[in-house]
């Protein structure tokens, strides 16, 4: 069964066909600019780039006893799967090379 709605990998949100999204209009014009002091203390928001590059978005399909085994190790090392998976793959990698 194909997926009609919800987001999909690079965050964009789906719908379903002939179903237009609603463009909700929001008027801006009332809040003030930021001052230099408050822009220079701002920080980026989200997970920090690793390495030379930002990581990228996939979607992957693996087997439920699969995805079952890389939550739980992942749990028990005290990081996320995806980044146990990343961890998993470069080790891969690096012995390939």
């Amino acid at each position: 069964m194909k997926k009609s709605h919800g987001l999909s990998a690079r965050g964009e949100r789906t719908v379903k066909k002939g179903k237009p999204t609603r463009s909700k209009k929001i008027d801006f014009s009332d809040i003030p600019e930021l001052s230099e002091n408050q822009l220079s203390r701002m920080r980026r928001i989200g997970r920090p780039t690793l390495g030379d590059e930002p990581r990228r978005l996939i979607a992957i399909r693996v087997d439920a006893k699969v995805l079952e085994w890389l939550r739980r190790t992942a749990a028990e090392m005290r990081v996320p799967y995806q980044s146990l998976v990343n961890q998993i793959l470069a080790k891969e990698m690096r012995k390939a090379s």
